[in-house]
């Protein structure tokens, strides 16, 4: 496992957080073994590549709060591990609908053809239910299926705890609701006109689109390695900046970015009129802002005293381009 990182190194730090990720999802995905007609389209779904941030923070939130209850970063890892393959079953199963004609119609996803490209639009839905809900037996099993034999594991309060917050992060008060806020504001709800979001309600939408998943990460993370209440406070109210940072620089790679390096549809979105922070403050307003929001998150860690890689991430997450 990986040490805290400087800020320097948080590319190196991430990369192997990411495999230990990817690691596990195989042997998860392999030991939940779905039946032939679907298993390529989880897997698929599931395993495309991309940054792997949420599962990431999961477990460097867990390392954070570890260095402060008196664990090693390799047991606050195995301990959030399952957590953490959870927030990213959840994720991807969020991007194979999000993808369907019915929703934003995209057919590039992490630069290669997107679920229902490639197996039809009855599929990806399968798979994208199947990964939201298997992503619950992940989280409340014990042992969690696909963990290696005697991994550290978290209590089965931390584990009830952890499936609350990331249950209420994806459902119809996060990032269900905030997709629907979403698909209401470009007009895709049938029998209503498009509506208009002010600045207010476009920072609803997607602190519950994107940041409701983000800070459920982060909070899973502290959960588990066994953070009293006011610590996990302090990561959820890190993450809660974090996640919004990290829409704005999203918003703005994608008036900026290129379609390779950001492996999806660049400028996809002002080309169908989608609300964004560019399209409200401009691109340097947007950058003004999310270094607002990170400046947040990390005071937030300093007032707790949490040390850890956390911060470091934070202004990663600022400067990233992809």
């Amino acid at each position: 496992m990986s040490q805290s990182p400087a800020a320097s190194d948080v590319t190196a730090y991430l990369t192997g957080l990411r495999r230990t990720v990817e690691t596990a999802l195989e042997r998860t995905l392999a030991a939940l073994d779905p039946p032939p007609p679907i298993r390529g389209a989880l897997h698929y779904g599931l395993m495309g590549g991309g940054k792997r941030l949420r599962p990431s923070l999961t477990l460097a939130s867990a390392e954070t709060v570890g260095l402060r209850t008196g664990l090693t970063a390799e047991i606050s890892h195995a301990r959030a591990l399952p957590a953490a393959c959870a927030v990213e079953m959840i994720h991807s199963y969020s991007l194979v609908h999000d993808d369907l004609p019915a929703m934003d119609d995209d057919a590039l996803r992490r630069g290669r053809p997107t679920t229902h490209v490639v197996y039809g639009d009855g599929l990806a839905v399968l798979a994208g239910d199947g990964l939201l809900t298997e992503a619950f037996v992940v989280l409340s099993a014990s042992p969690a299926p696909g963990m290696p034999a005697g991994s550290p594991e978290p209590t089965a309060d931390q584990r009830l705890r952890a499936v609350h917050e990331l249950a209420r992060a994806a459902g119809a008060s996060g990032m269900v609701g905030g997709q629907a806020i979403d698909l209401e504001a470009a007009g895709r709800v049938t029998g209503q006109a498009a509506r208009q979001l002010d600045a207010a309600k476009l920072e609803d939408m997607h602190r519950r689109k994107t940041g409701a998943l983000i800070r459920a990460a982060v909070t899973m993370g502290a959960i588990t390695a066994g953070g009293d209440a006011p610590t996990v406070e302090a990561a959820g109210d890190y993450a809660r900046d974090l996640g919004l940072a990290f829409q704005i620089v999203d918003d703005i790679l994608d008036v900026e970015g290129s379609a390779q390096a950001l492996g999806k549809t660049a400028g996809k979105d002002a080309a169908a009129g989608k609300p964004t922070y560019p399209a409200y403050y401009g691109v340097e307003g947007s950058r003004r802002m999310a270094a607002e929001c990170i400046g947040r998150a990390i005071a937030s860690l300093e007032r707790a005293g949490l040390g850890g890689p956390l911060a470091a991430i934070a202004r990663w997450s600022q400067t990233r381009r992809a």
